[in-house]
């Protein structure tokens, strides 16, 4: 399996420094580049998990809040939600790089901001996606899910477990 290749910027975004910064290391021999055949500059991710690892700092931990409800009459609910969520991330020490959310069911598949946090994980722009109850993020497949995050390094923190059933009336 081959290794992932960042671009000059995308290692700079994920490493926290400046394109200049980055271009000083690179003539410092501190930063090991590959040249593709056409001569373009491209990083190991290796690279990026050796200088954030020999920090002597604690390392910054990126986090997204995803909160979703199913109906626009539960927004009340929604704005809670993300309210014990940035306050669990601040208490955490986590810097929140997004707050996503949706209105609609958890069922749905193309949810504008389900859609958004898939891009950030890709990207590698955050560490950990926090949510309250596992059937926020989806109502099924959830392993599927932590699964496909893990492979970009994310995981999925849940803060408060399963969601408690309603009673269902007669």
């Amino acid at each position: 399996m081959f290794e992932k290749l960042l671009k000059p910027r995308e290692f700079c975004e994920v490493v926290g420094i400046s394109y200049r910064t980055f271009k000083r290391w690179v003539s410092e021999g501190r930063v090991n580049i590959v040249r593709t055949p056409s001569g373009r500059i491209r990083i190991l991710y290796s690279e990026v998990e050796r200088i954030l690892g020999g920090k002597s700092e604690a390392k910054e931990v990126r986090a997204i809040i995803y909160a979703r409800v199913s109906s626009s009459d539960q927004k009340s609910d929604l704005e809670r939600q993300i309210q014990h969520l940035v306050q669990y991330c601040s208490a955490k020490g986590y810097r929140v790089v997004d707050i996503l959310s949706d209105v609609t069911s958890g069922l749905k598949t193309n949810r504008r901001s389900l859609l958004k946090l898939f891009d950030y994980v890709v990207n590698r722009r955050v560490v950990v996606v926090v949510v309250v109850y596992r059937d926020r993020l989806t109502r099924f497949g959830f392993e599927y899910l932590e699964y496909f995050f893990k492979q970009y390094g994310v995981r999925i923190e849940v803060v408060l477990g399963e969601e408690p059933k309603t009673p269902t009336r007669s």
